[in-house]
């Protein structure tokens, strides 16, 4: 493990997508892929796609210093976001999550694409990967246990402004962590 400090914000690529920290002029071209209320079905707060709940959950992106804009590298469209959060320098571990893709990049190796590229920062100054993942979010579950991430516990969790909810939490070791083809 380097012993230099983690870079919650880096710009990063690969073939698929480019991640870049989420600035305020963002709000607006995000918003439109988080309008979408079916883009929310199985999330604990079901009604972000709302401008006023999306406000809040944008300010706690904004706030967090850790969160991304999403990228399709072909189209340069906005696809979504995601964030690392709770860095752990002792116990070297943080946590990815807030995360959403448009709903006509799903099925489609985005969100692969993008775990991999933070797994991969991730792991260069942490041992362990933290999600926190929706008691009734499936498809997350599901996806985030195709990449090798084991439920660990349960926990009851308020998002930035917004009520408690009810979430997994999943981890994935480095020793554990093998690059995904995409």
């Amino acid at each position: 493990m380097q012993d230099t400090e983690f870079e919650l914000q880096p710009t990063l690529a690969n073939e698929l997508i480019k991640i870049q920290p989420l600035k305020q002029p963002n709000f607006e071209a995000l918003y439109k892929i988080a309008s979408d209320p079916l883009l929310w079905e199985q999330h604990p707060n079901k009604d972000r796609y709302k401008r006023e709940v999306f406000e809040t959950f944008f300010k706690g992106a904004m706030e967090s210093g850790g969160a991304f804009l999403v990228i399709n590298n072909t189209t340069n469209q906005v696809i979504g976001t995601s964030r690392y959060y709770g860095f752990d320098k002792e116990a070297k571990t943080v946590v990815i999550g807030y995360t959403f893709i448009a709903r006509d990049h799903w099925g489609k190796a985005y969100n692969k694409a993008l775990k991999t590229l933070m797994l991969n920062h991730a792991f260069k100054f942490a041992d362990s990967v933290i999600f926190h993942i929706g008691a009734n979010n499936i498809r997350s579950q599901k996806a985030i246990g195709n990449i090798g991430a084991k439920k660990i516990g349960e926990v009851e969790m308020e998002y930035y402004g917004e009520p408690s909810r009810l979430n997994f939490i999943y981890q994935i070791d480095k020793e554990d962590w093998q690059t995904i083809p995409i």
